[in-house]
């Protein structure tokens, strides 16, 4: 019995390992000894011309009741959106159905207005594809 068991020992200190450390490399060294550090990123903003910039209106067939309404008018139709986004003075508003997803951002006509929609985008929610605008402005209105 005992010769067995001294058999068995080397094989079962074969099983069992040891994690090897993996070799170290010392840092860079910059040209004094010290370890090397990137250049700091310089971000800039971007120059603001301080002018306001009125926003192209999308005009399409079936949109008409969408586009020029604001947040109230728009949550009357659609009742409260899913999202909503403000960025600055523009806010973005998304309605969600099962028939699709349709966002609609708003942006001021004209210096301290109140954000009204100009743009709107439509997409099936299952994929991600675009559908038609209008049809999904019908499929979203409250009855």
């Amino acid at each position: 019995m005992r010769s067995a068991i001294v058999l068995v020992l080397p094989l079962l200190a074969a099983c069992v390992t040891s994690p090897i450390p993996a070799p170290t490399r010392p840092p860079p060294q910059g040209s004094v000894g010290r370890p090397a550090t990137p250049p700091p990123q310089v971000v800039r903003p971007a120059p603001s011309s301080g002018a306001f910039r009125a926003p192209r209106v999308m005009a399409m067939p079936g949109l008409e009741g969408v586009i020029g309404k604001n947040e109230t008018a728009l949550a009357n139709i659609f009742g409260p959106p899913r999202l909503s986004v403000k960025e600055g003075d523009a806010r973005k508003l998304q309605f969600a159905g099962e028939a699709c997803v349709l966002d609609v951002f708003l942006y001021p006509l004209a210096p301290k207005a109140e954000p009204s929609a100009t743009y709107v985008d439509a997409r099936r929610a299952s994929d991600g594809l675009d559908v038609d605008r209008a049809a999904c402005v019908a499929a979203l209105r409250r009855r």
